[in-house]
Formats: structure tokens, sequence, C-alpha cells
């Protein structure tokens, strides 16, 4: 519990909670990003991005990854199902 709200203090505290008068998602992802006693993290409150973003950023993978070799493209796989699964989350 005080974990929990620590984090919350510091990240309305070092976000934009004061102005809004509230504590966003962006607040908290951006302190799991920028603070190093919270970095850990990161995987767990990733920032927040558009699908349609996401989805030009698989293209963009898939295209880059065309040229490599099968293993390569193995290891995209599974990094793009990691990806998915943090997208969903969000």
């Amino acid at each position: 519990e005080l974990f929990v709200q620590y984090l919350a203090t510091y990240s309305y505290k070092h976000g934009r909670g004061k102005e809004k008068n509230a504590l966003t998602y962006s607040d908290l992802s951006h302190t799991a990003e920028e603070c190093e006693t919270f970095q850990f993290l990161a995987d767990i409150l990733p920032k927040k991005i558009l699908a349609s973003k996401y989805l030009r950023m698989l293209e963009k993978e898939k295209r880059d990854g065309a040229v490599g070799e099968d293993d390569e493209e193995d290891e995209e796989e599974e990094d793009e199902d990691e990806t998915v699964g943090e997208a969903v989350g969000s």
C-alpha cells in the first residue's frame, strides 16, 4: 500500500496532476520512464500509442525483417507478440 501511495504521490507532484487536479495514466507512465526508482515499472506502465501508429510500426518491422534470415523472423514474431500484449493491456 505504501509503495502504491508513494508512486501515486510522486506521479501527481511531478506530472500534470496539479494542473488538472487529477492523476492520469500518462502521469504514471511518464514517472515509470523518467524516474530511476520506478523504471522497473516501464513494461507494466507503457506509454499509450494510437493503434494506427502501432500498425505502422509493425509494417515497418516486417519490411525491415524481410531481408533477414529465418531465425531473425522468429525473434521478431516473439517481440511482436510481447508488444501486442502490452498494447492490449494499455
